[in-house]
């Protein structure tokens, strides 16, 4: 499938073949909920912790004697039933990821591509380089362009001047090709892909 080259000015440059297995793909949303599911798993740091009656700080004499106080029977200070004693069956630090089959990952990222091409929210441009280095003027130009929440990604480096221009725009996230990702292609409304990009995820999803 032919689709058009653009440039931020909004003036076609060209035409790029896309390969309709990556870019015309069924889309599935259970994939792509999978998908989001364990990236989202893989991202939780798991520092959460409470603590036992062992690593709880305290006196360990028993609170009162066994018998002859008509209260119940303790043992320790440190017991849960008492404030500022230990938690029971509290969460301990652990890793949340899983393991997701790689077929299953390239699957939900060109479920992401194509429905981002479905959709008419797939710009492909030559390159990252815009003429300007001033942030209002690529403000000018994404609004002329119609572009707010935008993902764009570039070759095996990203343009300097470009990353720089468009750090203080909010909704506007810029990465390399390896850091293509279907959260980040959901959360955004628009993809843009320079032509690198799509030599290397054709090259990854054939």
């Amino acid at each position: 499938m032919k689709y058009e080259i653009r440039n931020f000015d909004n003036k076609k440059v060209g035409e790029v073949q896309l390969t309709p297995e990556i870019f015309s793909a069924p889309v599935r949303s259970d994939i792509l909920a999978r998908m989001v599911h364990w990236q989202l798993a893989k991202r939780r740091a798991g520092t959460h912790s409470t603590k036992g009656i062992s690593e709880i700080s305290g006196t360990t004499r028993k609170p009162w004697r066994q018998k002859g106080t008509g209260r119940a029977r303790q043992g320790s200070l440190r017991s849960p039933q008492f404030r500022g004693g230990a938690v029971i069956f509290g969460p301990l630090p652990r890793d949340h990821g899983y393991q997701l089959p790689r077929k299953v990952r390239q699957l939900a990222l060109r479920t992401a591509l194509s429905s981002k091409v479905a959709e008419g929210q797939l710009l492909i441009v030559d390159t990252l380089d815009t003429g300007t280095t001033k942030t209002k003027d690529l403000k000018a130009k994404f609004e002329a362009l119609g572009l707010r929440s935008v993902l764009i990604i570039d070759g095996a480096e990203v343009n300097k001047d470009f990353a720089r221009t468009a750090a203080n725009l909010p909704l506007v996230d810029v990465l390399p090709q390896q850091g293509i990702n279907v959260y980040d292609i959901l959360r955004h409304e628009h993809l843009v892909l320079t032509k690198a990009a799509i030599e290397n995820l054709e090259s990854r999803l054939k």
